[in-house]
C-alpha cells in the first residue's frame, strides 16, 4: 500500500475530527502547491487575489449574495503555515475532548454552524459598526478558528471543570480557558484583527447555544447528519457481488463423468510410467494437476 493509499484509507476509517483536519490540510497543501506554480509564472499576487475573492468570506452583502458558499468554504481555507497550525492543533485537542462527550455527528455540527456563524457575526459587524465602512468593502475573512472556538465554548458550558494540564501554566479548567479567550477576542476587536475577533465570539456564542438547545432536546444538527449520511451512502463502493449459474447435474451423468476422469487419469499415469513425466503435454499436466487437488 503507497502513502496516497494510506492517507485515502485512513480518512475513510478515520473519525470526523480526522476528517476535518485532512480536509483543511488537503486545501492548504492543494492551494499552496498551485500558488507556486502561478509564483513561478509571474501571477503569484493575482491567484492569491482570486482565490480570496472566490473562496474567502467577504465582508460586503451584495458580493456575499453573490457568493454565498463562502460561508462554508472560509473556514476551510489558510494562507499561512503557523495559522493553520495552531488552528489544527487547537481543534485536535479540543475535538478529542468533545468526542469524549458527545458523537462525531455533534462535532461536525458544531464545526460547520459555529463557524457559519461566526462569519454572520463578522459581515454583521462590518456592516453595523462606521469604524469599518471605508473597509468593509474590501474585507475577506478565512480560517477555521471560529469554528474551533464554537467547540471550545460548547465545553466549557457541558464540562466546565473538566481540567486540561497546561505547559508552564498547570491544571487549568476548560471554563477559564474559554472565559480567557472571549475576553481576548474582545480586547482584539481593536487590532489589526478585528474581523477575526468579531468571528471568534460569534463562534462562540453559537457554542453556547448549541449546548443550551441540546438540553432542552432540540439537535440543530439533525438536517446536516441526515444530508451526510446520505452522501456517504451515495459515494460509498458498492460491493461487487459475482454470481454464477452452474446446471445441475444427475447422478447418471455425475457417473458417467466421473468415469471418463478416471480414464483419462490412467492413461496419464501409464505414459508417465513409460516414458516420464516429461512426456506429457501441457493439458495432461494442467489434467494431473487438477485432479491431484480433488
Amino acid at each position: 500500500m503507497n502513502l496516497f493509499d494510506e492517507i485515502k484509507e485512513s480518512f475513510h476509517e478515520g473519525s470526523a475530527l480526522t476528517r476535518l483536519i485532512y480536509i483543511n490540510l488537503g486545501v492548504f497543501l492543494l492551494v499552496g502547491l498551485v500558488r507556486v506554480f502561478f509564483f513561478l509564472a509571474g501571477y503569484g499576487d493575482s491567484f492569491q487575489e482570486w482565490i480570496m475573492a472566490w473562496c474567502a468570506l467577504p465582508a460586503d452583502f451584495g458580493m456575499l449574495a453573490s457568493r454565498p458558499w463562502t460561508l462554508i468554504t472560509y473556514m476551510f481555507l489558510h494562507f499561512d503555515f503557523l495559522h493553520i497550525l495552531f488552528n489544527m492543533l487547537w481543534l485536535f485537542w479540543m475535538g478529542q475532548i468533545f468526542l469524549g462527550y458527545f458523537d462525531q455527528g455533534k462535532l461536525i455540527t458544531i464545526y460547520l454552524l459555529g463557524g457559519i456563524t461566526g462569519g454572520l457575526v463578522y459581515v454583521a459587524g462590518y456592516n453595523s459598526f462606521p469604524v469599518f465602512s471605508e473597509i468593509v468593502a474590501d474585507s475577506r475573512l478565512l480560517g477555521a478558528s471560529a469554528s474551533v472556538i464554537a467547540i471550545v465554548t460548547a465545553l466549557a458550558i457541558h464540562a466546565p471543570n473538566h481540567t486540561l494540564h497546561l505547559m508552564f501554566i498547570g491544571p487549568v479548567k476548560m471554563k477559564y480557558i474559554a472565559l480567557f479567550s472571549v475576553v481576548m477576542y474582545v480586547i482584539g476587536i481593536s487590532s489589526t484583527n478585528a474581523g477575526g475577533n468579531l468571528a471568534h465570539l460569534g463562534g462562540a456564542f453559537y457554542g453556547i447555544i448549541y449546548i443550551l438547545m441540546l438540553r432542552k432536546g432540540i439537535d440543530p444538527g439533525k438536517g446536516i447528519n441526515r444530508l451526510l449520511s446520505g452522501t456517504n451512502k451515495l459515494f460509498a463502493p458498492k460491493p461487487k457481488v459475482k454470481i454464477s449459474y452452474r446446471k445441475p447435474v444427475d447422478d447418471i451423468e455425475y457417473n458417467r463423468l466421473k468415469n471418463q476422469d478416471r480414464t483419462r487419469m490412467n492413461e496419464i499415469l501409464e505414459k508417465i510410467s513409460k516414458s516420464g513425466y516429461d512426456s506429457l503435454s501441457r493439458e495432461e499436466k494442467e489434467i494431473l494437476f487438477r485432479m491431484g487437488k480433488e
